[in-house]
């Protein structure tokens, strides 16, 4: 993940920064990656993190060799890292955010965040951060629907470098819809955390349609040479802001009644952007909202059973009814 990436770019940082410099083979054989990714880092210091590197032959062995500029590393070395002066309400509410990381259990990236706090526990007073453990108890964090990531990690890392780069993939991909492993050219776009699974905004290569992908279910990943230009209309929080849930699909207006029993529970929530409650004289409610994603919006219907009545639109209705009868006869 993330963390695995920056552990390998300090890494490099430190072979660069050697008297003798590094060759791109020793950085394959002390990053464990191959070539191409050697020269990608090498890139990323340069182009993203403003590292000057300058590189010769040996008369040695004939290799070239890449090393940090010395001026540079002289202005590097002289930095001095700023006092941290947080405020108490900024410790509580970074140990707060700490005790919700389930989704990366057993990965490189709990490793890295636990590594983090320990450092900035150097700028907290003694004691302080074993008393603010107790903020963990302050919202349990239900692990029970996270998915297990931690054979993941590879293929998350160079996901996240593909963004990174904005290189083309391809990846294996187990579509559960004909329960097949399909081969898929995508161009990377963003990650996207929900209901502790792990999705990824993808646009399949050449083409304008925009996909989620559940990094689960990806086998097999790797990057090409081919890039790719970040599509100026992609607005993830756009699309899922219209979205009832995880999928989002063609839009829909419905309008639903629900009991008086349900009623208050429903007007505490904000079920969709574009959402009206008209409320009835016997004390139940007509929910009407326009969303998109038929499929999570007929799932949620029908976990109110009976207390939530689909009125519109009609074909959508005749749909649930004959999904009732169904029911009733699987039931009988």
């Amino acid at each position: 993940m993330r963390g695995r990436i920056l552990k390998k770019i300090m890494d490099a940082v430190n072979l660069l920064s050697q008297p003798t410099g590094t060759t791109i083979s020793s950085l394959c054989e002390h990053l464990d990656i191959g070539i191409r990714q050697a020269h990608r880092v090498i890139e990323t210091l340069e182009l993203e993190w403003g590292f000057v590197i300058d590189k010769d032959k040996s008369n040695l062995d004939g290799k070239v060799r890449y090393y940090l500029d010395k001026e540079f590393c002289k202005r590097l070395f002289d930095m001095k890292v700023p006092d941290l002066n947080l405020s108490m309400s900024e410790i509580i509410a970074l140990h707060f955010l700490k005790s919700h990381t389930g989704i990366y259990q057993g990965t490189d990236i709990e490793t890295h965040i636990e590594s983090a706090f320990a450092k900035l526990n150097i700028f907290v007073p003694e004691g302080l951060a074993d008393k603010l453990e107790k903020v963990k108890s302050l919202l349990v964090d239900n692990k029970k629907l996270v998915k297990d990531y931690s054979a993941k990690d590879k293929i998350i890392d160079n996901i996240t470098s593909a963004i990174m780069q904005q290189k083309t993939c391809i990846v294996d991909y187990h579509s559960f819809s004909d329960d097949q492993i399909k081969k898929l050219n995508i161009d990377p776009l963003a990650f996207y955390e929900w209901n502790g699974g792990l999705y990824l905004f993808v646009r399949l290569t050449g083409h304008d349609d925009i996909r989620l992908l559940a990094v689960e279910r990806i086998k097999n990943m790797s990057a090409t040479r081919d890039s790719y230009e970040y599509p100026d209309d992609f607005d993830p929080d756009a699309l899922l802001d219209g979205a009832f849930g995880l999928i989002y699909d063609d839009p829909i207006s419905v309008k639903i009644k629900f009991s008086a029993g349900q009623a208050r529970y429903i007007e505490e929530r904000q079920w969709a952007k574009d959402q009206k409650i008209e409320k009835q004289k016997d004390g139940s409610i007509i929910l009407s909202m326009n969303t998109s994603g038929w499929f999570e919006v007929k799932k949620w219907l029908l976990s109110y059973g009976t207390d939530a009545e689909l009125l519109a639109p009609a074909d959508k209705r005749k749909e649930l009814k004959k999904e009732a009868k169904q029911l009733a006869e699987l039931y009988k």
